[in-house]
């Protein structure tokens, strides 16, 4: 159970994903911190990697998709050996430190595309949108966004002609994208989960959209019970 306080009330509601120690949650977080400052830089939110793990594995090393992505930020096989052949350093993908390092380092690369291709408030959005669907997914639905003479570089536009892009399982990418933020704004400043996650691998093998359902519905009865105190 989550207790979620608001003033004068505590209230219990079940979590969107099971509760798990907050030592397997806290144990690579020195790994996100490492890779983030060497990637993106000091002033850069380590924390946002950890979220987008955490939709992709809920932080179990040890998993491996239907596709045969791996780890804890489930890349494929042949993406970790293009990756590493850029970074020769880096080792065995199955081990949390490279994969989480890999999956930071192929960020770097979507989202230095996006600096010149993306609003600057939306970068991370279409840096997520890559991650999940491909670059070229998300050019082509910025295509479309040009077509309907919407602004493509900003992701709202893209959310709104989502359904008109050919080969693409939207549904998939847009809650993955609000997935990653909804995970990062459930941690505190030093990336401890206060709040209730989502995750692929969720136990009960709801999809990311009818966990973020779920949790926006817990959300309002939430909201509901703290205004009636007020």
């Amino acid at each position: 159970m989550l207790l979620l306080t608001g003033t004068g009330i505590v209230a219990a509601v079940p979590a969107t994903t099971p509760p798990v120690g907050a030592a397997r949650l806290e144990k690579y977080d020195d790994y996100f911190r490492k890779y983030t400052k060497r990637f993106f830089g000091i002033g850069f939110d380590w924390r946002f990697f950890k979220a987008q793990a955490i939709v992709e594995s809920n932080l179990r090393p040890e998993i491996v998709s239907a596709a045969g992505a791996r780890g804890m930020m489930q890349l494929l096989p042949s993406t970790y050996a293009d990756i590493r052949r850029r970074h020769a350093d880096f080792g065995d993908i199955n081990a949390p430190e490279w994969n989480i390092a890999a999956g930071i380092a192929y960020s770097r690369e979507q989202w230095d595309y996006w600096v010149k291709e993306a609003d600057q408030a939306f970068q991370k959005h279409f840096t997520l949108g890559s991650y999940n669907a491909g670059r070229a997914t998300m050019m082509r639905a910025q295509k479309v966004a040009q077509a309907q003479k919407l602004n493509y570089r900003v992701w709202t536009s893209i959310e709104a002609v989502a359904p008109m892009v050919p080969n693409w399982r939207h549904s998939e990418t847009l809650s993955y994208v609000t997935a990653v933020f909804t995970n990062l704004e459930a941690m505190d400043r030093q990336g401890r989960t206060e709040g209730p996650t989502v995750s692929r691998q969720d136990s009960g093998g709801k999809s990311l959209a009818d966990q973020l359902k779920k949790l926006k519905s817990l959300k309002s009865v939430f909201n509901r019970l703290r205004s009636s105190f007020n």
